[in-house]
This record gives structure tokens, sequence and C-alpha cells, in this order.
């Protein structure tokens, strides 16, 4: 049977209200369920379905609010296993809460990530979970604080996940994690094994997660009396490649350091790889470091020591927050705490 016989025999509303001698809107009600319906008639709808083996357009009832309710979770890029994880469980706690999740992947592009705000809007998703740091610019406030009171007027919530909050009054949730203190006790960690030049591999210099972690690597080195050498901080992004080629950088300019902080997980894959292929030993020659502790820092040569990131709590908590909110409530602000992982890749330095 071809697709479009097998589209002309499905039953329609309009053959269940027939069958059940009501009116079109009546058996759109009695799905819905979102309308008081008598007993005697929705019973006919429902055994019309089951005659007809009726099924909704699950699109259409969708955008007519009924249906399953949706939450939208909408992040630059959908390949980092941190972002992974906080998916994870936003997924699982919106299945747990009987909610439909879905994800879109934005590449960093505000107007499609505005496009697929808007059609979250359209179809009253309970809540639209923005996630990933930004530069946090007057526009970027501006825009977000419309997209958050567009939210609010159609009944759903906006969650900032890990993004700058946007002042007082603001109908948004703000979930983030310690991330400059997070990075601050990394740092604190590497010096106190008597490394004083410590080399930070950091992502865009505009980005606030980027930010707040270059922050706690110099907070850590002023709270011990030690100004950093400016030679000694590069910036790139958060990608294993980018790792990669700022160590490659490093050592063609000849920088001293005896002890590396990547700004993630992944940065420091990379520049494991570029110390390795240098013929340096880690931890022998150089310590590493990385910051988010996703799960195959554990199986890297040697284990990284790293700060934990409690990102699929996140997740979960993001659900849990914005479901629980009326949507047009007031500004709320969530820290959540990290902690350091030692491993095998940051030893006492040896040298003079």
């Amino acid at each position: 049977m071809t697709r479009k016989s097998e589209e002309a025999g499905r039953s329609t509303i309009r053959d269940v209200a027939a069958r059940a001698g009501v009116s079109a809107s009546t058996v759109s009600r009695v799905l819905g369920g979102d309308y008081p319906v008598s007993t005697a008639t929705r019973n006919r709808v429902l055994r019309a379905v089951r005659e007809l083996d009726y099924v909704a357009d699950a699109r259409a009832r969708a955008v007519a609010g009924a249906g399953t309710p949706t939450l939208a979770f909408v992040l630059e890029e959908i390949t980092g296993p941190s972002f992974a994880h906080m998916a994870y469980g936003v997924e699982r706690e919106a299945a747990r809460l009987g909610h439909l999740s879905l994800v879109c992947s934005t590449d960093g592009d505000v107007r499609r990530e505005l496009e697929f705000i808007e059609m979250m809007r359209a179809q009253r998703a309970a809540a639209v979970i923005l996630v990933g740091g930004a530069a946090d610019t007057a526009e970027y406030r501006d825009r977000t604080r419309r997209v958050a009171d567009s939210l609010a007027s159609a009944g759903s919530r906006l969650v900032l996940c890990g993004r700058p909050p946007l002042g007082p009054g603001a109908p948004v949730t703000v979930i983030e994690y310690d991330n400059e203190g997070g990075a601050h006790a990394l740092v604190a960690h590497v010096l106190a094994q008597g490394h004083r030049r410590v080399l930070f591999l950091g992502g865009k210099p505009d980005h606030t997660t980027a930010l707040g972690r270059e922050r706690g690597y110099l907070a850590a080195h002023r709270a011990r009396g030690i100004e950093p050498d400016p030679a000694l901080l590069l910036h790139g992004d958060f990608t294993r490649d980018s790792g990669h080629r700022l160590m490659r950088q490093a050592l063609a300019r000849g920088l001293e350091f005896s002890a590396v902080a990547a700004a993630t997980d992944m940065v420091a894959a990379g520049a494991l790889t570029a110390l390795h292929e240098a013929g340096l030993a880690v931890p022998g020659d150089v310590s590493l470091a990385g910051y988010d502790d996703i799960p195959f820092a554990r199986d890297l040569h040697p284990a990284l020591t790293t700060v934990h990131v409690p990102y699929e709590e996140l997740g979960r908590l993001a659900v849990r927050t914005a479901l629980g909110h009326r949507a047009e409530s007031a500004a709320e602000h969530l820290l959540l705490g990290t902690h350091v992982v030692v491993r095998d890749s940051v030893a006492a330095y040896g040298g003079d």
C-alpha cells in the first residue's frame, strides 16, 4: 500500500464526531481533557475513537496546547560531553514528570535560537532552558529579557543554565555552578604542589564561562601573593583541537611553565597529546589539570586531575525548578557547588 493510500484510509476527527453523534469541537475537548464534558458524551467519543482506531495529529495538538506537555532544551552545540550530560538530566527528569523534551542546537546562531524559542512559545512549551555561556552585553540582557517576558506571557518559563543573569524583576530562573570557585580550588591545588608558572589554556575572552574560570586562575595565584605572568594566559575555545593548538604554540614560543590548567577536559586532552608529541611526560615533566570531570577524564593516561561539575543534576534541577514555578514569578538564582577530583596528572614540582 502506498503512503498516499495509507493516509487516505486514516480516520479523521470528523469521522469520530459523526460516529459519536457530536461536533468535532466536542471530540477535541474530550481528547484534550481541558474542558468539562459529560460522562456519557465522553464515553461515546472514546468508544468511537477505539472503533475507528483514530490517532490525533500530534503536531496539531501541540499547537493547540493539548497532548504531552513539552520542555525545550537549547544549546550552542550538542557534541560537547558536558552538554550531553546536562541534556540527559533534562530528558530523564522531564520524562519522570510526564513531559516531552525537545533539543535544539543553534551553532551559536542567535537568530536560530530566537526562532526556536518563538516556536516553543507558540506551542505553549512549559519551559525553555538555555544552556552555555554568552557575552554579557547590554544587547544580550535586553534580548533575553524580551524572550523571558514573551514566554511568561504565554504561561511558560525561561531557565538560564550557565548564562549571565538578567538582573532583578525578570521572570527567569538562573541555575549556575561555582565556576570561578572551582577554578580557584583547582589552581590552588596545583600551586600547593610547588608550581609557580602555570600555563592557562582558556576559552573565548568574552565568554562568561571562560571568564569565570580565568578569574579563578588569577585569584588562586593572588591569594598566594603571586602575580601570574600575562604571557601564560592563552585563549582559544573549549575544544580538543584548541588545546592541542595552544599547547603547540606555547612550546614553539619557548614559554616556561611546569604545569598547565586547561579550561575544559577536552582542552586538556588536546594539550596532553601535544605534550606527548613533544616528548614531554605528564606529570614527570609537566603537570596537567582540566575542568568538567567528563567520564573519559579518568581514562586518559595519566588519569586527569579536574573539577567535577554536576551537569546531570543541573539539567534535572532546571526541569524541577521550571515546572515548580509560576511563569510570571520573579527572578530566581540557584548555585550548585563544584569540587576538585585529584588523580594522577598533577605531581609535586621537581625543578629549582
